[in-house]
């Protein structure tokens, strides 16, 4: 049954690959939503179809079996509404394109007009601390820079949802830490729905108001986790907090136990506790 305040609701989606005589099945049925306005975090074993699942929330796979629905619409094909950030932002900047016009290029399917194409380009940049690199190319600009700039161009196109699957596993702590705090900020200011993919335990438990653990491949849902944190997260803080290690253990258990084959814990409501039966 359909939630009536989910934005995003994926309901027994499955996904098998067949090919050269071999069939895999990565995702076996996954069922959950995402409100609007929500930051959700997936995580789970290493090769459990978190990027398969992204990829078919936002309509660039179509899964065997099941569905997914955004706002009221079933996905067939990338939605209007949604904008991906990927791991590998250096191909997904054209190097040849000065920074400005890489950000701009999506905007160019959506009939705006010049002026109002350059005003999306220039707040976006200005949000991501880039105001002044639209003449540069990405290929001038350190790691941390470039995954700004595909920031940039995600937010530039005003998206209702905002996926984004492992964007910081190429850059250094430091600047990890610098792009976490500046999604949360981010989302915080434009109420953008995120679901962000990551394998960094502890990067799930400081972005997310929730986690999803997702158990191994073949892929179901291990256990939905609320994070009850403080809005107001910083990095030294937050993660010295007893209620953040409490958090990040119970994570590390579960994907743990997903590795082991255990069964799948109750899900958990938004009141943190499991559903009646």
């Amino acid at each position: 049954m359909r939630s009536a305040h989910a934005l995003v609701e994926v309901s027994g989606l499955r996904k098998v690959y067949e090919g050269s005589g071999r069939r895999v099945e990565a995702i076996r049925e996954l069922t959950f939503g995402v409100g609007a306005g929500e930051l959700v975090c997936l995580v789970g074993p290493s090769g459990c179809g978190k990027t398969t699942l992204l990829k078919c929330v936002g309509g660039l796979l179509a899964p065997t079996a099941g569905e997914v629905v955004l706002a009221g619409r079933r996905v067939t094909g990338p939605p209007p509404g949604m904008a991906f950030v990927f791991q590998e932002y250096g191909r997904s900047l054209f190097p040849w394109m000065r920074v400005g016009a890489n950000v701009e290029l999506p905007l160019k399917y959506k009939g705006l007009s010049r002026s109002r194409r350059r005003e999306l380009v220039a707040d976006a940049l200005a949000a991501v601390g880039l105001a002044d690199a639209a003449g540069a190319y990405p290929w001038q600009l350190s790691g941390g820079m470039q995954q700004r700039v595909a920031i940039a161009r995600a937010l530039a196109y005003e998206p209702e949802v905002l996926l984004m699957d492992e964007p910081f596993a190429a850059v250094d702590a430091q600047t990890r830490a610098d792009l976490e705090d500046l999604v949360r900020g981010l989302w915080r200011e434009r109420g953008i729905t995120v679901l962000f993919v990551t394998h960094d335990i502890d990067e799930a438990v400081y972005l997310g108001q929730r986690v999803i653990v997702l158990s191994a491949s073949p892929t179901v849902v291990q256990e939905q986790l609320k994070v009850d944190l403080p809005d107001e997260r910083d990095q030294v803080r937050t993660r010295v907090a007893p209620r953040f290690a409490e958090l990040r253990t119970r994570v590390y258990e579960q994907i743990q136990a997903a590795k082991r084959g255990a069964p799948a814990a109750p899900a958990v409501t938004e009141s943190g506790t499991p559903p009646p039966h």
